[in-house]
């Protein structure tokens, strides 16, 4: 069996665990820049605001409806994220983190136990320990235990969060309650197909013939098909891969026009990537720098351009990366452009461990003890505690972020006071 724990409105949650006033009233999180909504708690969902609604389009409608605004706080969704994915992963060693708010779980080995029975004390010890609410699906196979997710969570104050399909009757009556266009890897493309040969639930897609399905949405079609028909077909990442490719991108509250300005931006973004591939063990060999100006900016010139650098050796080290990254930029950057995001791209990722090093070339040993004493002090003291001498010392991302509450599980400074 399988199940998925997803949890509800995370962001929304993870706000309301620290700031227990707003249980039950409308919140909505905004993006980078306090740019779109991009979550919303049920309440905000009910008042009509779409996911995606421009911020400063319903400044109004905010105000008007009362509902609470918060800038996105990711250092304090990241760790409430890492503390519920701890407590899912004492419940089985198969788990898939498939999202910062969503695992699947594999249950091999539990015939004697009850499931569902598991499911409830898994929600319960999740509310308990972190204060957020989660959902749990489970059901034969991943797509349907995503299916039995959503029943869960649509119908929770009849099934306690927990739902489990575990018969065929309940399994038919899955299929047919879930429309094609909901069914978790099939997109708009495919379900306009289906929706075209007359298909508009799960379970009528489940009767097509497989050649047709092979044809027409190839093997992993087929895959989600039996998958729908409770024949696990789609197994567990247990191990994520490294990525193939890593990139920091940013639009800026304002605009910039000085290349210090924009120099001391494309640095950080390059220390940032440097940063993540050294997580995962890895190196680049090429490097991608581009900027864009404004294009609502009136009177403003548009302009966009970009700058690939092939690296002399693969490399992780932020200085390097800085340097090269700075390189480029100085290549496309132009006089009198209101600059309006910026971003570095890094690509040719291979294994540090087994990378081509130069043979007369010393600098990068150095740069990896440098750097290994850099990770060791922002993972004790927390991020961006030393930079490099171009990078702003006072912020971390110049973002607009007038609605940000504090960082109550990583910053000992903004932790809560008990009075």
């Amino acid at each position: 069996m399988f199940a998925l724990v997803d949890c509800n409105n995370f962001y929304a949650s993870c706000e309301r665990v620290f700031q227990p006033q707003w249980e039950g009233k409308p919140i909505v999180i905004l993006s980078n820049n306090d740019g779109c909504v991009i979550a919303r708690s049920n309440e905000a969902k009910a008042l009509g605001i779409p996911m995606g609604a421009p911020a400063f389009q319903y400044q109004s409608f905010f105000k008007e409806k009362k509902i609470k605004v918060f800038s996105s706080n990711y250092p304090l969704y990241g760790d409430m994220s890492s503390r519920v994915m701890s407590i899912l992963d004492q419940y089985t060693p198969n788990i898939e983190i498939y999202s910062i708010d969503e695992a699947f779980l594999q249950f091999k080995g539990f015939d004697l136990f009850n499931l569902e029975a598991e499911g409830r004390r898994m929600r319960k010890q999740v509310r308990r320990w972190t204060g957020i609410p989660v959902s749990v699906g489970m059901a034969p196979s991943k797509a349907l235990a995503k299916i039995a997710n959503k029943i869960a969570k649509k119908y929770d104050v009849k099934t306690g969060g927990v739902y489990c399909i575990d018969t065929e009757e309940k399994k038919i009556k899955a299929l047919k309650w879930t429309a094609i266009g909901d069914v978790w890897g099939i997109g708009r493309q495919h379900r306009k197909r289906l929706e075209a040969i007359g298909v508009t639930n799960a379970w009528e897609f489940t009767l097509l013939p497989d050649d047709w399905i092979r044809k027409q949405m190839s093997i992993l079609g087929l895959r989600l098909k039996k998958d729908l028909q409770g024949i696990p077909s789609i197994q567990l990442e247990e191990i994520q891969s490294p990525k193939k490719g890593i990139a920091t991108t940013r639009s800026f509250e304002g605009t910039l026009t000085s290349f210090p300005d924009l120099e001391e931006r494309v640095s950080t973004f390059a220390s940032s990537c440097a940063e993540k591939m050294r997580k995962q063990g890895s190196s680049c060999t090429a490097l991608l720098v581009f900027v864009r100006s404004d294009p609502h900016k009136k009177g403003a010139i548009p302009y966009r351009n970009s700058c690939v650098l092939s690296l002399p050796y693969a490399t992780n080290s932020s200085i390097m990366l800085s340097k090269y990254a700075v390189t480029g930029l100085r290549k496309i950057f132009k006089e009198g452009i209101h600059y309006k995001k910026a971003g570095v791209m890094i690509m040719g990722l291979v294994p540090t461990a087994s990378r081509q090093l130069p043979l007369f070339e010393g600098k990068e040993v150095k740069h990896l003890a440098v750097m290994q004493a850099l990770d060791r002090i922002h993972q004790r003291f927390g991020p961006h505690r030393i930079k490099l001498a171009n990078q702003d010392l006072e912020r971390t991302w110049k973002m607009k972020q007038k609605h940000l509450s504090q960082r109550f599980t990583t910053e000992i400074s903004e932790i809560i006071t008990v009075k």
